[in-house]
């Protein structure tokens, strides 16, 4: 009998090599990477190469010669789009602009983010509304579009800044937003593109000595919480940036097996709101709802109730009900709630707390009815809300559900 031979060892298979084009200056894109990063913990190991690489910069010299399996960029402009046209290689962009149609998309939803926008000065009782852009970037123009969208199908007027002049980051810039700011009706809700823009608007509001936020009320997107810390501190929309990077592996992770993936964008919701000072105010001229709308907002979650409004802010509760459902669409209880709910999509989205625990904190009294409200109010069970929005809910394949 033969001697046996001993079983060869498996061929170890050598980690993919991938290029990430996306750049590390802001807070948006650092958290894209970090989603990345997650994927590749949780599913690598990847051979990553993550060259210096600006938004507006030409295609890096190393790229016509990159000889690696698949490459993550932010596409955000014809040189670099025209660049990886040529490439070989299984290609996901994270940019609105889809200027490589052929490659799949993953990128924040600007519906949702401006939808958010308008919802957070309406429920603060502004009527004049403003958007702050940047009209050398797609999703900037996309946010600014559906934002007066918004605003005028809720009623309210809502104005958009053009520059006077060629854009930069200049005195001549900031002052002639002033200029823009000045001829606005008071007060006004502003919302700014990103948090850099919105840094700018307030340096606008110093300038032209206009107070923040009881005149002029600025809402930024990525709370960069280096530019939002700033005096006065920068209320912010927070971007799911982890779950697009890591969505965006994903996809790549299914090309470079061979699969083919949709082409449809991939938009994925934001967080939430952190509000700080610049939007920390109740534009209502109604002392008494001003009043009774900031005790809901700080007291919601403790269980109250109506009668509990009421005697914090003593009137008829007719006339409560009038006036709220004139300033907001909103009876007293709908309110309440909407503002118990935000929390619980606050606490679903941002911790591992069990939903016992969220319905305590949120001021629901049992579970069963905190996840009997949810479903009745966004359409999915909170269990089925906490795992669209987690990184680690992309196991599959990814757009598929």
């Amino acid at each position: 009998m033969p001697p046996r031979q001993a079983a060869k060892p498996a061929r170890r298979r050598r980690p993919p090599k991938v290029a990430l084009l996306v750049e590390t200056s802001n807070a948006y894109a650092r958290g894209l990477l970090a989603g990345i990063e997650g994927y590749i913990l949780e599913h690598g190991p990847w051979s990553v190469y993550l060259g210096e690489h600006g938004r507006g910069d030409r295609p890096p010299d190393w790229l016509a010669k990159w000889d690696g399996d698949g490459i993550i960029a932010r596409i955000e402009n014809r040189r670099i789009s025209g660049a990886l046209q040529k490439m070989r290689v299984p290609i996901v962009d994270l940019s609105a602009a889809q200027l490589l149609p052929a490659a799949p998309i993953v990128t924040t939803d600007n519906a949702a983010i401006a939808r958010l926008a308008v919802q957070h000065f309406t429920e603060r009782g502004f009527r004049h509304f403003a958007y702050c852009g940047d009209g050398h970037f797609a999703w900037s123009v996309a946010r600014g579009e559906y934002f007066s969208l918004f605003a005028r199908s809720a009623g309210h007027p809502c104005a958009v800044y053009a520059p006077a002049g060629p854009r930069g980051n200049s005195d001549t810039e900031t002052d002639d937003i002033a200029r823009w700011l000045r001829a606005l009706p008071k007060p006004v809700a502003v919302f700014a593109c990103y948090d850099a823009v919105g840094q700018r608007v307030l340096d606008a509001c110093r300038r032209a000595g206009m107070a923040v936020p009881e005149e002029v009320a600025v809402l930024g997107v990525d709370n960069d919480e280096l530019l939002c810390a700033l005096s006065p501190p920068l209320s912010s929309i927070k971007l799911n940036t982890h779950r697009t990077g890591w969505q965006a592996a994903a996809v790549l992770a299914l090309m470079m097996e061979g699969e083919t993936v949709p082409t449809e964008p991939q938009r994925i919701p934001p967080i939430g709101i952190v509000t700080r000072q610049s939007t920390d105010v109740l534009a209502v001229d109604d002392p008494l709802i001003a009043r009774a709308l900031l005790y809901i907002r700080e007291h919601a979650c403790e269980d109250i109730g109506v009668k509990d409004v009421l005697r914090h802010c003593p009137m008829a509760r007719r006339t409560l009900e009038a006036r709220l459902k004139t300033l907001l669409g909103r009876s007293p209880n709908e309110e309440i709630l909407r503002v118990r709910l935000n929390r619980v999509k606050e606490l679903l989205t941002g911790t591992e707390l069990t939903l016992a625990e969220i319905a305590d904190r949120a001021g629901f009294r049992h579970t069963e009815y905190l996840s009997v409200v949810f479903k009745r109010e966004t359409g999915q069970p909170p269990s089925v809300y906490r795992h669209e929005q987690q990184p680690h809910s992309q196991r599959g394949r990814p757009g598929m559900r």
